[in-house]
């Protein structure tokens, strides 16, 4: 999932909407987030270091991430998977596929960019809530959350009500700032995969909101253009969010993705 967002974030009904269509749905804590491990000591996340190209506060890498993905998979067994990711999660997606090539049946990058700065930056208004920082207490962090969602999500999809209640779920199960800080320094310091992409061969399909605030449309179009044969499905009225009016668009553009690739079903992400 995306920066700081846990496994609750894949919605369990969008989850039964691939699994009835054939899947394993595999969702997980990314490291430093819910329930996964989280790093003890190390640097402290810079993230104005970071941005300006110094990686002395990074504690790891995106590709350390995917590399966490992959040893999941063997943990479950699982020699493959179809692999899909959203911001963040896209990028390790990417990652994954570029590193464990042998791994990654099928890739799904929605709302995620190349790593490439030109191409990724995001409107001031969206980086300037994103890193203004969680409140540590419970109410502040989900009237928080409500103003993020309002800021960067599909403002005309908003359900306020479910926001409020999945931000609560996320702190009562774990609250942990720090994390989403070594996060973006991770995201901000792993490098541009724009030649690393070029050389994938698998079934892709790039998904992007033509309103995302955060990672602007022209980063899924320059992922799409980077991986050969990538099928860009841009989503009209999305931001950066994958509202329930979008669930069935959505379903249906992986699903045709993994038949190109016509091997067992996992999905992972």
């Amino acid at each position: 999932m995306g920066l700081g967002f846990q496994l609750i974030h894949w919605d369990r009904e969008f989850c039964e909407g691939l699994a009835e269509r054939g899947f394993l749905v595999i969702r997980f804590d990314n490291r430093d987030c819910g329930l996964s491990t989280k790093v003890r000591g190390g640097p402290r996340p810079n993230v104005l270091a970071a941005a300006a190209g110094f990686t002395g506060s990074r504690s790891y890498t995106l590709w350390d991430m995917a590399d966490d993905t992959a040893a999941l998979l063997d943990h479950l067994e699982l020699p493959t998977a179809h692999v899909a990711g959203v911001s963040m999660g896209g990028m390790i997606a990417q990652s994954l596929a570029i590193n464990h090539p042998g791994r990654v049946l099928s890739l799904a990058s929605m709302l995620s960019t190349t790593g490439n700065r030109r191409v990724g930056l995001p409107r001031m208004r969206a980086l300037a809530v994103i890193l203004r920082g969680a409140p540590s207490d419970r109410d502040a962090f989900v009237n928080f959350s409500v103003r993020v969602q309002k800021v960067i999500g599909s403002r005309q999809w908003l359900d306020e009500a479910r926001t409020r209640r999945q931000a609560g779920e996320a702190y009562d199960r774990c609250h942990y700032p720090i994390g989403v800080m070594r996060q973006l320094v991770a995201i901000q310091t792993s490098g541009d995969r724009t030649e690393q992409l070029r050389r994938l061969d698998l079934p892709t399909v790039v998904l992007h909101g033509t309103k995302d605030p955060l990672v602007p449309p022209r980063a899924g179009r320059a992922t799409a253009a980077a991986i050969p044969g990538a099928h860009l499905v841009e989503l009209e009225g999305m931001a950066h969010d994958v509202p329930r009016q979008m669930w069935r668009q959505v379903i249906d553009a992986i699903v045709e993705n993994t038949s190109r690739a016509a091997r067992p079903q996992a999905s992972v992400g």
